[in-house]
């Protein structure tokens, strides 16, 4: 080596020396602070935590909320000025959406959002008195409450069933009535079109099937989404030739075969099965569990517990007759068959009928998993599955400007779906979400949910 590459040598040693003690000696940026209590704002960052995101599983990556949206996702190092919610050996999911609930008030959709479930999709109820409700899910403010998307009053036949439930609607007898009642339902607040459609059912009418494909018609020429209550494989026969979009209970009464599974799955229709209410009808609901799990016990309003315990309906109540078509272990069988066929699953609930607003989608997809869904395609059910066909674009995911409607918990639910339950934060909007349980009863409704109680009760 020469004499002047050695002084190279020696002068780019020093240089490197220099800068190393230089940046040893300058302070460093600040640390991100991690927060032990409740997020200020609706700004922060998840880090280091896995994330299901609607429909896969991504390992230690860190989420960045800004002004109650999802700003990125992935390993990057995310900015050092924001508040740190620690997601180590934690999975974040999107807020739960229950696909199948009545809610009568505020305090259902309070109830909703203390576990977890960011937005209901009722299905009946009194829109007089939950228009209001609806404001709410088009923004991004602060909220105690979950967000409200509803069928508002049915479209059934007089002495149908919905019309014992003493809300005031107006009924149909013919197919020219569907256009003009289907845009009256619009007008009034209902968001999709809900047609009760029993063919063969003891103690009510129904609509005819030409009725029903009329409805349907209706509804989609006015560009909403029609969907339908029935029981018996009949009218899910009937319901899905007529077009209909979903089927808001599995059919129970009979085990389907391959062959209409596979037209379901080809025509498009989703299903949400509501295997909870069809348990609980004959006194085999995982409501009871649900009240005693030491994750879900402690959040529980007195109403809720009482609804999760009450026994089901017995052989004398009036609607046994009716009742007899629903049979938890035929539903789980439809369901395994439906999934195989590739047939969209959704989860809901029925809530709060013999259960309760929030607590019993963890329920239902641990029934959904027993019905032979994997953990994943439960989560799916309760989260981008409703969102993709009930059309919520910026819900039901953790996508880049999706709304931060988030549910982190201890564990892997993608292995264990009960893990659900251990919910260590909820943010719904960014805005984190107080599980307090409010003082005194949890609002109920003149006609809600009791089935098992006695007289009177809710579309089943």
């Amino acid at each position: 080596m020469t004499e002047r590459s050695m002084k190279g040598v020696a002068l780019c040693t020093s240089v490197t020396v220099a800068a190393l003690l230089a940046a040893a000696c300058t302070t460093a940026p600040p640390a991100t602070t991690l927060t032990v209590g409740p997020v200020e704002g609706n700004t922060f960052v998840v880090r280091d935590v896995r994330v299901f995101d609607g429909e896969r599983t991504l390992e230690r990556v860190n989420v960045v909320v800004q002004n109650g949206r999802i700003a990125s996702i992935g390993p990057r190092t995310p900015p050092r000025d924001l508040p740190v919610v620690d997601g180590a050996g934690r999975t974040l999911l999107p807020g739960f959406i229950d696909a199948h609930g009545h809610v009568p008030n505020a305090a259902a959709l309070r109830d909703a959002l203390r576990f977890g479930v960011t937005t209901v999709l009722d299905m009946l109820t009194g829109i007089d008195g939950v228009r209001s409700l609806k404001a709410q899910r088009n923004g991004l403010a602060p909220t105690a409450l979950a967000d409200l998307y509803t069928a508002g009053s049915p479209i059934t036949s007089p002495r149908g069933l919905g019309t014992q439930f003493g809300i005031p609607f107006t009924t149909i007898s013919a197919p020219a009535e569907a256009s003009a009642l289907v845009t009256a339902r619009i007008a009034e607040g209902s968001d999709y079109i809900k047609i009760l459609y029993e063919p063969g059912a003891p103690l009510f009418t129904t609509v005819s099937y030409e009725t029903l494909a009329a409805t349907v018609q209706a509804a989609h020429r006015a560009g909403v989404l029609a969907v339908a209550h029935v029981s018996a494989l009949e009218g899910a026969h009937g319901a899905v030739r007529a077009g209909i979009d979903g089927l808001v209970h599995v059919f129970s009464d009979t085990v389907a075969d391959a062959t209409f599974a596979a037209e379901i799955a080809a025509r498009g229709v989703f299903v949400t099965p509501t295997l909870s209410i069809i348990g609980a009808f004959q006194g085999r609901g995982i409501g009871p569990a649900l009240a005693a799990d030491s994750r879900l016990s402690p959040y529980l309003t007195a109403a809720q517990r009482t609804e999760l315990t009450k026994p089901g309906p017995d052989a004398d109540h009036p609607m046994a007759p009716y009742l007899k078509r629903f049979e938890i272990d035929r539903a789980k069988t439809n369901v395994q068959r439906l999934r195989a066929a590739g047939v969209r699953i959704l989860a809901g609930t029925d809530a709060p009928n013999l259960g309760s607003h929030g607590v019993s989608l963890h329920g239902e997809m641990q029934l959904l998993v027993e019905a032979g869904l994997s953990p994943a395609e439960a989560l799916t059910a309760a989260t981008l599955g409703p969102a993709q066909v009930y059309r919520l674009a910026d819900r039901g995911r953790i996508t880049s400007g999706a709304r931060a409607d988030l549910v982190l918990v201890e564990g892997n639910p993608m292995q264990d779906i009960k893990a659900t339950r251990a919910i260590v934060r909820i943010f719904k909007n960014g805005f984190e979400v107080s599980r307090a349980v409010p003082p005194g009863p949890s609002g109920g409704h003149p006609v809600t949910a009791a089935v098992g109680a006695g007289r009177g009760g809710r579309d089943p």
